[in-house]
């Protein structure tokens, strides 16, 4: 196990995309309206910390399989397109900013913090991360929790301190459309490099999946156009 710096940056900018919209982002503006932005950052700290680093762990175990590598390998790069889709799904709040415990400011920001991130694409992206930089846990851990410190910061600062609203859309889709490209390019490295396919197989896969992505995103966005214009109604 050692520091990988490559690690680092990859995870902490992945986050950051992953975060910007998302609904642990929303929480985090949304518990600065009731606490100091101070005891906010600590509670997701704490929080992302513990979340991630079972996500890293999850990561680091299914890199012993070695036989089955490719196969992770493969599924990880598609679950870049499939996070690049979920960001332009977006996510809403279900109630997590109303949770309230007995031990104050921190721990409420913190257990709803660790309860809304379970299952959450930031999570589900640390696991990827891990298991792409199987040799360098620390640098993941480290940082998808920068990240994720950098993301909700800036929510924080956006939302409250400068009163500004986040420009949702534009965020969404340069974050979606960057996620999408890592996807397509790790499945093309996977589909050359592991499985030696020549070089008109990987076109006829790149295209399909370049195909399947641009449904899938279309069918997204028109959903969220006709959602946004019943909420106008």
């Amino acid at each position: 196990m050692y520091f990988n710096p490559v690690a680092f940056l990859f995870s902490a900018g992945a986050v950051v995309l992953a975060e910007m919209g998302d609904k642990t982002q929303l929480l985090a503006m949304a518990f600065a309206t009731k606490y100091k932005a101070s005891k906010v950052l600590i509670g997701v700290f704490i929080a992302t910390v513990l979340n991630h680093g079972l996500a890293v762990a999850v990561g680091n175990y299914l890199t012993r399989f070695e036989s089955a590598q490719v196969w992770i390998q493969a599924i990880a790069s598609l679950s870049f397109i499939f996070f690049g889709l979920w960001t332009i799904r977006g996510d809403e709040l279900d109630g997590e900013e109303n949770k309230t415990t007995k031990y104050g400011a921190v721990a409420t920001v913190a257990f709803a913090f660790f309860l809304a991130e379970m299952g959450d694409k930031t999570q589900l992206a640390t696991i990827a991360l891990a298991t792409k930089f199987g040799t360098s846990p620390l640098g993941i851990l480290m940082g998808t929790t920068a990240g994720m410190m950098i993301a909700d910061g800036i929510g924080i600062v956006l939302g409250l301190v400068l009163c500004k609203k986040i420009p949702e859309q534009k965020i969404k889709f340069i974050s979606a459309s960057i996620f999408i490209l890592f996807g397509f390019i790790g499945c093309i490295e996977v589909a050359y490099r592991e499985l030696q396919f020549g070089f008109l197989t990987i076109l006829v896969i790149a295209t399909i999946l370049a195909a399947l992505t641009y449904i899938a995103a279309w069918y997204l966005i028109k959903s969220n156009n006709t959602n946004e214009t019943k909420d106008i109604i």
